[in-house]
């Protein structure tokens, strides 16, 4: 959510920084209902106060037995029009609220302008993209030889974008899932949660997907959301609380899973399990001093990548373009990790800073050590990350020419050590 006191203090800037996103100015328009509405409560408040001195002077008259019948038909038709103004103001307000909720974060300064992700900056590459000495197979091609993923069964049982996994593959996805945890509550700082899937309006309105992109999650018939990422009930922990000074930076993990309608995705990754509506991903999120959440930024994407690291995937972190970065965010680092199947980096994890535009919509508060002083918090978000891609990458990038799949080193204690997950 926007601050219209800096839109009002340097509307060309507000207008500058819509042109990064390649949106058209707004500026002069909020400014003239902001105009209007401030001026329909200045005459709701002449207004507010000629009636109360009518009132003062009817109460004397009555008490003079005199006649006050024309104080009183102007204090009548005075209550008619601020009735009317204060519904005009209020009309007001609710626009420049709507047109305001409707418009994505400012970019800091550094993130590159460019209309897509053709524009993104390959920020550093750890490992090499290997291809082995024979042709590697995708994820799915693995999975259905092996008899571990079964798409056909899943589109029976649920229509099309959903997996069912089997045996040693439906235990590495839960390994996975667990070792990150681990990892990220052990060694990172972070405090896990268990978190509802089901979510209200109001949640989804502080994390941003409403109302812009409704479209995007699956709402029940109670008019619950399910839930696109654990960021949402997550960070909403803080809506509408002020949070002592002391305790930032807050850091929070979940592992949940995850639902998404895809909207606007018709045709692509059709095949396995890149793009699904019901997923397992690990989040992470961080609630700090707005003093500190570029520093934050830089040690939840440093998070992320230990878990590709101790995985032993290769991957690169990118810094998003303009036109590439999401609704919310200021500044994106997306890692991708080599999948061989394919031969092409996919997106395994964003870590995005919000800074303030999520606080001011859930108002989201901190109170300073000494007291005196309150501000918006600066919240992020990442994944920590995807589960799904995750079992994706082990499979390709760790797949033998017989179609058995190694096992990473740090995932054998999970599976109770086996080292080959191969076909019964």
């Amino acid at each position: 959510m926007h601050d219209i006191r800096l839109l009002r203090a340097d509307p060309a800037s507000f207008d500058a920084a819509l042109a990064r996103r390649f949106l058209p100015a707004r500026a002069s328009e909020i400014l003239a209902l902001d105009e209007a509405r401030r001026a329909a409560q200045t005459a709701l408040q002449d207004r507010q106060a000629r009636r109360n001195a009518l009132s003062k002077t009817i109460g004397e008259g009555k008490r003079r037995s005199a006649d006050t019948s024309a104080a009183e038909a102007e204090a009548t038709a005075l209550r008619d029009e601020m009735a009317g103004l204060d519904q005009a103001a209020a009309a007001q307000d609710r626009e420049i609220f709507d047109i305001l909720a409707a418009l994505p974060n400012r970019l800091d300064a550094d993130v590159p302008d460019g209309p897509d992700e053709t524009a993104n900056i390959v920020v550093k590459q750890v490992g090499e993209p290997a291809m082995p000495d024979f042709t590697p197979k995708q994820h799915f091609e693995l999975g259905e030889a092996l008899g571990m993923m079964d798409f056909e069964l899943a589109g029976k049982i649920s229509g099309a974008r959903f997996t069912i996994l089997r045996g040693a593959l439906a235990r590495m996805e839960r390994a996975l899932g667990q070792f990150m945890l681990d990892l990220h509550t052990g060694e990172h700082g972070y405090e896990e949660h268990a978190v509802p899937v089901l979510v209200n309006d109001a949640s989804l309105f502080g994390t941003n997907q409403l109302p812009k992109f409704a479209e995007d999650s699956f709402r029940t018939t109670d008019g619950r959301w399910l839930i696109a990422t654990s960021e949402i009930p997550l960070t909403n922990t803080v809506r509408d609380v002020i949070v002592p000074e002391a305790k930032l930076p807050m850091r929070l993990t979940a592992l949940t899973d995850c639902f998404r309608s895809e909207a606007g995705s018709a045709g692509r990754d059709t095949r396995g399990m890149l793009r699904q509506h019901q997923f397992k991903k690990v989040e992470m999120v961080s609630i700090v001093h707005p003093d500190h959440s570029v520093a934050e930024q830089e040690r939840m994407t440093g998070c992320a990548e230990r878990v590709l690291e101790l995985l032993g995937l290769p991957y690169r972190r990118t810094l998003l373009s303009s036109g590439d970065t999401g609704f919310g965010a200021a500044r994106t680092f997306d890692l991708e990790v080599w999948l061989p199947g394919q031969g092409m980096w996919r997106e395994i994890s964003s870590c995005s800073n919000t800074r303030d535009f999520q606080a001011r919509r859930m108002n989201a508060r901190f109170r300073s050590g000494d007291g005196k002083t309150m501000g918006f918090v600066h919240t992020l978000n990442g994944s920590g990350v995807a589960v799904g891609r995750c079992l994706i990458a082990v499979m390709e990038n760790y797949q033998n020419e017989d179609g058995s799949i190694r096992v990473p080193q740090v995932l054998r204690p999970y599976l109770g050590g086996i080292d080959t997950i191969q076909k019964s």
